[in-house]
């Protein structure tokens, strides 16, 4: 059982985490205006696919999680 309260904190900590990304997340400095993300606009039609700043994103949340299963 004490596991499972662990691991219901951690998801918890990750959930307000994310929350909190996601309240600010215009307001943060280049995220989705680096270079390497796609933008084409032709006429009324926009793509937009934001390789660098997923790239980015994929690497550090794979670093969170690599040091919270260190810690464990």
């Amino acid at each position: 059982m004490a596991e499972l309260g662990k691991f219901l904190i951690v998801l918890g900590i990750i959930a307000v985490g994310l929350g909190v990304i996601f309240l600010f997340w215009g307001k943060i400095p280049y995220i989705g205006k680096l270079p390497g993300d796609i933008v084409i606009k032709k006429g009324n039609f926009v793509f937009y696919f934001p390789l660098t700043t997923s790239i980015i994103v994929s690497i550090v949340l794979s670093l969170i999680l690599y040091f919270i299963s260190k810690i464990r």
